[in-house]
């Protein structure tokens, strides 16, 4: 919601003077949210009551909660950029209703799933080029088990002898993007979004071709996204940016990553 504020700026502030396209999935936005952000962060701009409802009405919220409303709106989004004269298309988010709709564990399912991400990358990669504008798609995460966890994890929970943090190293599971390399590697930039303790996040770029791997500390306040001061060894990091099936990612909550029958109380990093 951030970046709808930042995009309908004029171009003297650093925004992009335009509408912005809102494809809402799972019915999270908040208009109220929306206006705190942009009255919090620019309290002389917005002094004016007209420029707060004329930025209110530039960005153009669509709420499609099917696989089939996210597609006949993404084949139509064309026309809607023009009329909006939206400069910025954001998807909140891809993951939502293709997990709800579509069982992985069925089979042929996993085959659509990956036709139809397939169609809606190739859809908003071309909008993003024919218009030269940028287009962000959020994700959700999920829980990768390795095989033997997978096949043990309901075992151990039965078991009361076992000792709680006893179990090797193979047997860990940790938290992690959902949808898979496959989607992954339709993105041209890829920021992975995390916690590092109850008030600091943490943004990675995990990919770019345009910048290098880097590590941004944040926080959440009422104007949005406040950068905070990184620690020297994370300045310093030579880590990179790895293969986002196998890249932990932070949650708010204590996750047991041994995985020994305790569950996420808050599966999701959403901001």
């Amino acid at each position: 919601m951030m970046l709808s504020v930042l995009a309908t700026l004029p171009c003297s502030m650093g925004g992009l003077d335009s509408g912005v396209i809102y494809i809402d999935t799972e019915s999270a936005f908040s208009a109220e949210r929306l206006l705190e952000m942009a009255q919090s962060r620019f309290p002389d701009y917005f002094s004016v009551p007209e420029r707060l409802l004329e930025t209110a009405g530039r960005v153009h919220l669509f709420k499609e909660l099917t696989c089939q409303e996210v597609l006949t709106r993404l084949e139509r989004l064309e026309e809607d950029i023009i009329s909006c004269g939206a400069g910025l298309v954001i998807l909140d988010s891809v993951a939502s209703v293709v997990r709800k709709e579509f069982d992985t564990s069925l089979s042929g399912n996993l085959t659509q799933r990956s036709n139809l991400l397939g169609r809606q990358a190739a859809t908003l990669k071309y909008l993003a080029q024919e218009f030269r504008m940028p287009v962000v798609v959020t994700n959700q995460i999920t829980t990768h088990l390795s095989e033997r966890a997978a096949s043990s994890s309901l075992s151990r929970r039965w078991n009361a002898t076992e000792v709680p943090g006893g179990e090797a190293e193979g047997d860990s599971g940790y938290v992690t993007a959902a949808l898979g390399n496959t989607w992954s590697h339709n993105v041209n930039t890829r920021l992975i979004v995390q916690y590092l303790d109850a008030q600091l996040r943490q943004i990675i770029i995990a990919k770019s071709p345009v910048a290098p791997f880097a590590v941004l500390n944040y926080t959440v306040q009422a104007e949005g996204i406040r950068l905070e001061a990184n620690s020297r060894e994370e300045m310093t990091s030579s880590a990179q940016g790895t293969d986002p099936g196998l890249h932990p990612i932070r949650v708010r909550t204590g996750f047991d990553y041994k995985l020994t029958g305790a569950t996420p109380l808050e599966p999701s990093v959403r901001m």
